[in-house]
């Protein structure tokens, strides 16, 4: 099937099996090595890109399915300098090995959006107000990404400068 993948703002034109992942696409099609398999099975969020605007597992989607849509992976979040969140992972030790961190980074960006579109989660205070970045509130957003190094302080308090600051 011919695919068009338009990935960090650059358009390509793919022919693969129907079967392909996102998560394959990228990383074997496109050599785009910064979103990592880990478990293969949605559960590590190590794959978690931006596509169409929301965070996803790319691991669990056709590339099929996102023909034409606008996908960002961990390279295209920054040109020559670190993006606001990037920086912040560094300052606050939020990675040890590094496997997770682009999945990790992509995940809160697309739940920053999330905060900043009002959408509720399990422990928002409300469910048709404002929604806070609290520890909390990140914490319940970012557990579909496991770290085994166990640096969720670190990422943590990353997001929640960067929610500040936001």
């Amino acid at each position: 099937m011919k695919v068009t993948l338009n990935v960090n703002g650059a358009s390509h034109w793919l022919d693969l099996d129907t079967r392909v992942t996102l998560l394959d696409a990228l990383r074997d099609h496109l050599k785009l090595t910064g979103t990592k398999k880990g478990c293969d099975h949605g559960q590590c969020g190590a794959c978690t890109v931006i596509a169409g605007g929301r965070r996803i597992n790319s691991c669990l989607s056709l590339a099929a399915l996102h023909d034409g849509d606008e996908i960002t992976t961990v390279e295209g979040l920054s040109d020559d300098e670190l993006s606001d969140l990037q920086s912040a992972f560094v300052a606050h030790d939020g990675m040890q090995c590094g496997y997770c961190t682009p999945g990790q980074i992509c995940s809160a960006l697309g739940m920053l959006g999330e905060l900043s579109e009002g959408w509720p989660s399990h422990v928002s205070e409300t469910l048709d107000g404002p929604v806070r970045p609290t520890r909390e509130e990140i914490a319940e957003r970012m557990s579909g990404n496991l770290c085994r190094c166990s640096c969720y302080p670190g990422i943590n308090a990353a997001i929640l400068e960067t929610a500040e600051g936001s």
